[in-house]
């Protein structure tokens, strides 16, 4: 199989889970808030952990300052998981995966300071285009079709989820230039399920809310957590693969479909499971997804390729 349709896999079950996510949110989690999620994606972790210690039998031969590293990976992935899901709350999956696309931009910046990478001229232009097309996304069109500043409930906390990725993408790279891909994703999750642990032991209210959703549809939500863990995980694993097929940079330029699929899933949702997901799928609103995607996802190519 082709490099480029392996490599399109990864970002379409990404978009899968993001609907996933969105349903435990609205259908499950509406009254116990986003710590019930966090406290589910979090502790799932752990499942993917015998699999990565099967595919690297040396997972623990880490050196002591690149757990402590890792385990600030661990705790950023939490908080872009928190953010991700404040946004996510109110807003439609397809308008909030859309900041997402400001992690390249937020990665280069970074790694301009930390790991002293030179920015080009030509970077800062698609750097530039890329916040244009997340600020296309950023107005909400009104039923007088004005345009209006979304919720801070969605911008910020998808700001910092943004930031919290890149920054945790950058001490990733730093440390996977040292230790192999299975090392670092095994520490990685294991600090991600160790957070969890510290959660729901020291913040009462996600504990308690956690405890009770999970009795009260334990067998629904534990299916669609496992479900959903397992596609995650699945699509780390292709995206993985795709590495070993093609250069980093065009395997990384897939990411900018992922909003692609989540639109088109979103659209097909809507109109056969409206009362699954509900999507605004108006002409006025597709158009400004559609425009802000392309705007987003040729920044995001110049970026990479236009040094």
């Amino acid at each position: 199989m082709n490099w480029f349709f392996i490599a399109l896999i990864g970002p379409f079950l990404y978009a899968l889970t993001n609907y996933i996510d969105k349903i435990l949110l609205e259908k499950y989690f509406r009254s116990s808030g986003i710590g019930t999620v966090l406290l589910f994606s979090s502790l799932s972790s752990v499942f993917a952990l015998p699999f990565f210690l099967l595919m690297d039998r040396t997972v623990l031969d880490v050196s002591l300052v690149n757990v402590f590293i890792l385990a600030i990976k661990g705790i950023l992935g939490v908080g872009v998981l928190w953010c991700y899901l404040i946004a996510l709350r109110d807003e439609e999956t397809s308008v909030v995966i859309v900041f997402y696309q400001l992690v390249p931009v937020l990665a280069s910046i970074l790694g301009y300071f930390i790991l002293h990478e030179v920015l080009t001229r030509m970077q800062l232009i698609a750097m530039a285009i890329i916040i244009l097309g997340t600020t296309i996304i950023a107005f909400e069109i009104d039923l007088e079709n004005h345009f209006k500043l979304r919720k801070k409930s969605t911008i910020i906390p998808m700001l910092g989820a943004s930031l919290f990725w890149a920054l945790g993408g950058t001490i990733f790279k730093f440390v996977a230039l040292e230790e192999n891909l299975w090392r670092s994703l095994f520490w990685e999750n294991l600090m991600f399920v160790l957070v969890g642990i510290c959660i729901f032991i020291f913040v009462r209210s996600y504990r308690e809310n956690f405890i009770s959703a999970f009795k009260n549809n334990s067998k629904n939500i534990l299916s669609l957590n496992v479900l959903n863990e397992s596609i995650y995980i699945s699509g780390n694993v292709v995206v993985a693969y795709a590495y070993m097929l093609a250069p980093v940079g065009l395997v990384l330029l897939m990411n900018s479909f992922q909003p692609i699929f989540v639109l088109i899933i979103g659209v097909i949702l809507t109109i056969f499971l409206p009362k699954v997901i509900a999507e605004k799928i108006e002409a006025k609103h597709i158009w400004q997804k559609i425009i802000a995607i392309s705007v987003t996802g040729v920044g995001t190519y110049l970026l990479l390729f236009y040094k």
